[in-house]
């Protein structure tokens, strides 16, 4: 290893911008671990030395284990990247408690207990850093995508309270802030919300709004993930991250109108670039 090599743990690892950034970092020279539910997928990460680990967000036995598993093999942890997390749209009416309290499960509380997992070890280092991949959609808010707003409005406040609370221990919280890119996970969200408004009232307007999701994210018009795993890699490697990464396509634009236009303005706005965009 480097000298200026981090030990990395990265959530997600195993499919799409955890997969890709996985990679990307044990290419320059980084000890990464790859922890995600299908290890199995991450059999080919071996051969970038990158090692696989089994990880459920929802487990707390499992998270636990994860961590013990890095902290057991290297005895510190430079950097956690949380990246596990999917999106769950359908209309506020239709999407049952259980899969909304999913959906924050997995993009809210997993994020937030292994952070809790790894702090004490940092704090002891006095240095470390923590990256969560949020989106813009924990600033602006997608049509039929509610739950999926919550839980990444939930991830820029939670990671701004974390930063406050350890920058005098030395370790960095940053975040990054994805437009759309183009991976399954569009794919995996159009198909949750056909099925969350399947016979309701909102089945017309919602089965147009996931044909539509479809046609974009099979298309090339989104930013490529390697746009993602850029971001993921400055945030690591510069000595002074930015606090928030936004990129991808349109992204800045579209948070800068959101802040400046009244709200009914942009709501119409949003809903023209969802019908011509997407």
């Amino acid at each position: 290893m480097k000298n200026n090599s981090k030990i990395i743990l990265i959530t997600g690892g195993s499919s799409g911008i955890g997969f890709d950034s996985a990679i990307a970092l044990a290419k320059q020279g980084h000890k990464v671990y790859a922890a995600a539910r299908r290890v199995e997928m991450m059999e080919p990460l071996k051969e970038y030395g990158i090692v696989p680990l089994s990880l459920d967000v929802t487990d707390d036995n499992s998270m636990q284990e994860c961590v013990k598993a890095v902290l057991d093999a290297e005895g510190r942890i430079d950097v956690l990247i949380n990246n596990a997390g999917y999106g769950y749209f359908g209309a506020i009416e239709n999407v049952s408690m259980t899969e909304a309290r999913k959906q924050l499960e997995v993009n809210v509380f997993g994020m937030a207990r292994m952070c809790q997992l790894v702090l004490p070890t940092m704090r002891e280092q006095h240095s470390g850093r923590i990256i969560n991949i949020a989106s813009i959609a924990g600033r602006v808010t997608v049509y039929f995508g509610g739950w999926y707003n919550v839980s990444k409005y939930a991830v820029e406040t939670f990671s701004d309270a974390l930063r406050m609370e350890t920058k005098p221990f030395g370790i960095d919280v940053v975040l990054i802030e994805p437009s759309a890119i183009k991976t399954n996970w569009g794919i995996i969200a159009a198909d949750n919300l056909e099925a969350s408004s399947k016979g309701t009232v909102y089945e017309a307007k919602a089965i147009n709004e996931a044909n539509n999701m479809h046609k974009a994210y099979r298309s090339n018009f989104f930013s490529k993930p390697a746009v993602v795993t850029k971001a993921i890699c400055k945030a690591v490697n510069r000595r002074r991250p930015r606090t928030r990464y936004c990129i991808g396509r349109g992204g800045k634009m579209i948070v800068f109108l959101h802040s400046i236009l009244p709200t009914r303005c942009w709501d119409r706005i949003n809903r023209i670039m969802t019908k011509n965009v997407l």
